[in-house]
């Protein structure tokens, strides 16, 4: 059976058991709808949970983002599974006894001010809309090559599959289409994964194989001769850090604050029946997530490989050491035609030269070979682990099925945040403050209106994204980690923190990420009057936009303090709601007040 043929009959399959789920358990309360009438077992909502965190991000962009900057990337790994320890320490027990339906709410509450909540709706709204552009990205990336349409195309059918599910079946519909999209997604990324590991190098353990020698009989590891086979063609080593200790530190301290302070990743543990199941959720959840997270490194390294010995086939520099144009495999051609891979045969050779043409050094020994420059001028990352079991020559229902995993991942990512989204203009802003005495069928509309209006936004910003989906990604971490987090932290455990203090510093955290981003990122400005290129010279102590999140939080923290201490303390009954709900005893067996 061709592939095409294959990819519509799995992906098909998929998308009628998500609507099947959805219109088995529609929504037909507001709390069933915010939070699935509280009602889901941890052991699930870990599963639903983690297939909410595994993004596109996750599933398409991590594999590429590791492929190509190597040991750096291992700041995903560690951010943004570390960030689920923060939640399962310092929030969501706490977040789950206060027994309300959004994050907006708590702060509202917490802070005694529709100002807090409505400026929490703002950072809310500001991280998970940044955050769904590259759920959508991912979305017209897996339609526009394995279903053949245009990328547009590919995110409007995403939308329409997204919608269904969502607006019909709220929090309750997306829990369960979760469960089913968790195992669809892991399969597909294990399954191919075992395949190209047992090629490469014998051990059917993608985990241990990236460790192991070349099957090839060379006795040489594959990192050595990853290694090896790019640092031949002008590319820095892949097991080289090459950015700064402080930018590391500051990004993965990002991604771990910002995970924690994803309100689409909160709002799970409000869905659960009792306080000790929040943490419990947490904890499953990094179970589930880590089946994915451990096999990333080596999906990345693999494809990386395999992506480099095809087209350099032979001696560098030898007239036949480089891929024939016009012999390239199909993966390469079905790859062109969406675009996301392109190349330009500079010096008219009918061969494909892939090197870096940055490195002084080897640009100079291209030159020598009759060489005029990289002829791969686009090779998009997040095509590489929807290529890999292509370039791999897997069989046709493996690719399939990756096509199906990663439709899953950015779906099941994008229905929870736009219920985030949804929730916060219905919930937090309708009937917290515009129409408090709105009736619940009447809220339960508007909760649906809003979930389609955030859909067409989410729509157009995916189909002009501002980078790469993980790119993106990261830049809403940064928004979450410099807004949110800190007011839930304060929230929490400083019971003197009031509203004046916490409104200034989640405006200050969110503000000063926003510029920094806007700015180093050149959004301020006209395309090509860029007064401020995104590069680590520009940067300010080498701090990148996707890092400045963690230096966002320190702002909030401070200016969150000193304007508290010179304004009012919180009213009595506030700060013993704080220590209530820090009170441990009876946890296991609370229930909402």
């Amino acid at each position: 059976m061709d592939l095409q043929t294959m990819t519509f009959i799995v992906v098909g399959a998929t998308f009628a058991l998500y609507i099947g789920i959805a219109i088995w358990s529609r929504a037909s309360t507001t709390g069933e709808f915010y939070v699935a009438g509280k009602g889901i077992h941890p052991v699930a909502n870990g599963m639903a949970t983690a297939a909410d965190w595994m993004s596109a991000a996750s599933f398409i962009s991590m594999a590429g983002l590791i492929a190509f900057l190597g040991y750096d990337a291992s700041v995903y790994l560690m951010g943004w599974t570390g960030g689920y320890v923060l939640l399962a320490l310092l929030l969501a027990p706490y977040l789950r006894k206060f027994g309300k339906f959004t994050v907006p709410e708590f702060i509202g509450e917490r802070f005694y001010s529709k100002s807090a909540r409505l400026v929490a709706v703002l950072c809310l709204i500001v991280a998970s809309v940044t955050y769904v552009i590259g759920q959508m990205k991912g979305v017209g990336v897996a339609f526009g090559r394995f279903l053949e349409v245009p990328f547009e195309v590919g995110v409007l059918v995403g939308m329409a599959i997204v919608f269904f599910y969502a607006v019909l079946g709220g929090m309750k519909g997306i829990t369960y289409t979760q469960i089913a999209q968790y195992c669809v997604l892991i399969f597909a990324y294990t399954i191919p994964a075992i395949f190209i590991a047992l090629n490469l190098t014998g051990n059917p353990i993608p985990q241990i194989g990236l460790g192991s020698e070349m099957a090839d009989g060379s006795g040489v590891h594959l990192l050595d001769r990853l290694d090896q086979v790019i640092m031949d063609l002008g590319f820095p080593a892949y097991t080289a850090q090459k950015g700064t200790t402080l930018n590391i530190c500051l990004l993965t301290l990002s991604l771990m604050i910002g995970t924690a302070g994803l309100p689409h990743v909160i709002v799970r543990f409000f869905t659960v029946p009792k306080v000790s199941d929040a943490r419990s959720s947490a904890g499953w959840a990094l179970v589930f997530i880590a089946i994915l997270y451990t096999t990333a490194p080596a999906v990345g390294a693999m494809a990386r490989l395999n992506l480099m010995q095809t087209i350099q086939t032979g001696e560098i520099g030898a007239p036949d050491g480089n891929l024939v144009y016009a012999d390239r495999p199909d993966w390469f051609k079905n790859w062109e035609t969406t675009g996301l891979l392109q190349f330009e045969d500079k010096n008219g050779d009918g061969r494909v030269q892939y090197y870096n043409d940055g490195n002084a050094e080897f640009a100079a020994k291209a030159e020598s070979y009759g060489w005029k420059g990289n002829e791969m001028i686009k090779v998009d990352r997040d095509i590489m682990v929807l290529a890999n079991p292509e370039i791999a020559n897997l069989p046709n229902w493996v690719i399939a099925l990756v096509a199906a995993g990663g439709l899953a991942a950015a779906l099941s990512t994008a229905a929870g945040l736009l219920l985030a989204i949804a929730s916060a203009i219905s919930h937090d802003v309708v009937k917290g403050m515009l129409a408090p005495d709105i009736s619940e069928k009447g809220e339960l509309l508007a909760s649906r209106i809003a979930m389609a209006g955030a859909i067409l936004v989410a729509g157009y910003l995916g189909m002009n994204p501002p980078g790469f989906a993980a790119q993106v990604v990261a830049l809403a971490f940064g928004l979450a980690a410099a807004s949110i987090f800190p007011a839930l932290m304060m929230g929490i455990f400083q019971k003197t923190m009031n509203r004046e203090g916490a409104i200034a510093g989640m405006l200050a955290g969110l503000f000063s990420t926003l510029i920094y981003i806007f700015w180093f990122k050149g959004w301020f400005f006209v395309p090509g009057t860029e007064m401020a290129a995104n590069t680590p010279d520009n940067w300010f102590m080498g701090i990148s936009p996707e890092s400045f999140g963690a230096v966002g939080a320190v702002f909030n923290f401070v200016i969150a303090t000193i304007v508290a201490k010179v304004t009012s303390a919180p009213p009595e009954h506030i700060q013993h709601l704080v220590e209530d709900i820090r009170v441990p005893k009876g946890a296991a067996a609370a229930v909402d007040h």
